[in-house]
């Protein structure tokens, strides 16, 4: 019997969530394999947690390996190019040729994008950074820290904020009254795309810590030796410590494959995750969803597993000729981490129309400690 072979690029959220349900729904014949640059899994959302050092990297990490005791086979391999049409992957170590193709190779980050930025910012959007912010927080001795947001749409949207909370929960019993925190986005207001509920509690929350936040701020350009943030609206900022939200981008090998559409990611039908090519889908933030409020499906975590469990579904489906195709529905959730032990949780329905149905959860101990139950059952589950 000759089975089919599905390739899923990225050993992110998404794609490991894709593996796993596909491998559970096929049987043996059909060949499962992830491709990553990496060969650990790296759990994004404890980032922050490294960051002010309430995680060490190796409890947060994985082997991606592991799964092939699920019968995944595993590449640690960087993808070089796609051929959608001739349904063939090259990698540095081979060419890999597919039935099914699934793209969920995330986001690339390009500090390069703004002049200055990647030569006197930190950050904490890959392990690496954050670990190096933790190691210089340790150090810091006061002054103004800033955290800007290069430009929208980024990875995990509340985590700017989140990580104002902790860090002046942090310097609140470190450095009392030595630290000013300042946020600066170009959002017209702080989660929008979550709605004004959860907008006008986040603003509020800010105001209440004496975190100072800025809206409608574009950065053109950063000067690493007067320490000098300058804005597209002719304003400029001075900061002591500069921690930033780099510009996100489809990853180069998607954009030389002719993937993207105008807004410079993989677009998507909203419920399959289809892309416009017969049988390649692609989900997580590589793609681009828009939404009916203007904007676009946010780039998170929760969105990537919903998807990845639709996508997976429905190929085992169409693969074993039996089974009801699902549809991904644009439900999902997310912790917002306000420190001193307590976090929000956002949670709703952002397809629902005329506006997303979406609650803020005032910030409390249970939501801290569902986060980090969470972690753990993350890490177990899925390897």
């Amino acid at each position: 019997m000759t089975g089919k072979t599905i390739l899923i690029l990225g050993g992110g959220i998404g794609g490991i969530v894709a593996a796993r349900e596909l491998r559970k729904h096929l049987a043996a014949h059909h060949r499962v394999i992830l491709v990553d640059k990496s060969a650990i899994h790296s759990f994004p959302a404890s980032f922050l947690w490294v960051m002010v050092g309430w995680r060490k990297p190796s409890a947060i990490q994985k082997p991606l390996a592991l799964l092939e005791k699920y019968g995944i086979e595993f590449h640690h391999a960087t993808v070089q190019s796609i051929d959608v049409d001739h349904r063939t992957v090259e990698t540095d170590r081979a060419t890999v040729h597919f039935d099914y193709l699934i793209i969920a190779l995330g986001a690339e980050l390009a500090p390069q994008n703004v002049p200055g930025l990647h030569e006197c910012s930190h950050s904490f959007y890959t392990l690496e950074s954050a670990e190096k912010l933790a190691s210089t927080l340790t150090t810091f001795s006061g002054g103004t820290i800033a955290i800007v947001v290069s430009s929208i749409p980024y990875k995990c949207p509340p985590a700017p904020y989140e990580a104002a909370f902790l860090l002046e929960s942090f310097f609140s019993q470190k450095a009392p009254g030595n630290v000013e925190i300042k946020i600066f986005t170009p959002e017209q207001a702080p989660l929008s795309a979550a709605g004004s509920q959860a907008s006008q509690m986040l603003q509020e929350l800010l105001r209440t810590r004496g975190i100072a936040f800025s809206t409608q701020c574009n950065i053109m350009s950063v000067n690493p030796l007067s320490r000098q943030l300058t804005f597209e609206n002719g304003s400029t900022a001075s900061f002591d410590l500069l921690i930033a939200i780099p510009p996100h981008q489809a990853p180069r090998v998607v954009q030389t494959a002719g993937l993207m559409n105008e807004s410079g990611w993989i677009a998507v039908d909203e419920r399959t995750l289809r892309t416009s090519h017969s049988n390649v889908f692609a989900l997580g933030d590589v793609t681009t969803i828009p939404l009916v409020s203007g904007f676009s499906l946010p780039k998170a975590g929760a969105f990537a597993v919903g998807q990845a469990e639709v996508v997976a579904h429905n190929i085992a489906t169409e693969i074993n000729y039996k089974g009801i195709s699902k549809q991904f529905l644009g439900t999902g959730y997310c912790f917002l981490e306000t420190g001193s032990g307590r976090a929000g949780y956002i949670s709703g329905n952002f397809y629902a129309k005329p506006v997303p149905e979406i609650t803020f959860h005032e910030p409390s101990v249970k939501y801290h400690w569902a986060k980090v139950v969470f972690e753990k059952y993350w890490l177990w589950r899925w390897f």
